[in-house]
């Protein structure tokens, strides 16, 4: 009989922009092959939600108003998904899940929008210079291609602690200037990227893997109770 690796899919009803789902069921088909079915549970608005239930936490992007929307509601989840991210668990977040990390976005108007303020960084909306097209980066794990398009440019506050995910060979990233794409903090990974990220198979199976490992040190410490 199989194992059940568990996904917390973080509002997928709501943020589920340019094919970011497809993440989520790559990276079902590599942990099959591996041995293990995958449960996949969506954490919409309203819903109870203990980040240490899971094996892997997936935050996708979202349109301008579902963002604001899930503002709103993920405030109750941050304590939760912060011990998860302390706790050197996996979680993979794709634009404006990217975003929701940080302390805050401001809008095209000016407008101030607090984020989890889970990780040192911030978003700041530039609704005339939007950042659209192809793009290429180097990660620890070998070149990435992918399609970017946001007006948000995300800036670290604590450089010495958060990592880009990517050095930019092709496109914008983070934004125009710091040509980084992406962060990364202990087993966090936060990016751009749509197409879905994961058709780069060495980045998936690498996240993969992190899954296995996340799901056996569960399955420890519950059967240690």
């Amino acid at each position: 009989m199989s194992e059940t690796i568990k996904i917390a899919y973080l509002y997928e009803d709501l943020m589920n922009t340019y094919g970011d789902s497809g993440d989520v069921k790559i990276l079902s088909f590599l942990l099959k092959e591996q041995g293990y079915d995958t449960q996949v549970d969506n954490i919409s608005l309203d819903m109870d939600f203990n980040a240490f239930d899971y094996d892997f936490l997936f935050f996708g992007g979202g349109q301008d108003f579902e963002q604001s929307v899930v503002a709103t509601d993920l405030q109750r989840h941050r304590q939760t998904i912060k011990d998860y991210i302390e706790d050197d668990k996996p979680m993979l977040c794709i634009c404006g899940g990217y975003q929701f990390l940080g302390k805050y976005y401001e809008t095209s108007g000016g407008k101030t929008i607090q984020c989890l303020d889970v990780l040192p960084l911030h978003t700041v909306f530039k609704a005339d210079s939007r950042m659209i097209g192809d793009t290429e980066y180097k990660t620890e794990w070998g070149t990435v291609k992918a399609f970017e398009n946001h007006s948000g440019r995300t800036y670290f506050d604590d450089k010495k602690m958060l990592k880009p995910f990517g050095t930019m060979i092709q496109g914008y990233g983070n934004n125009p200037d710091d040509k980084q794409e992406g962060m990364r903090y202990k087993n966090v990974i936060g990016s751009y990227s749509h197409g879905p990220i994961l058709k780069n198979e060495n980045v998936a199976r690498a996240i993969a893997d992190k899954i296995v490992q996340a799901h056996k040190e569960r399955m420890a410490a519950t059967s240690n109770k």
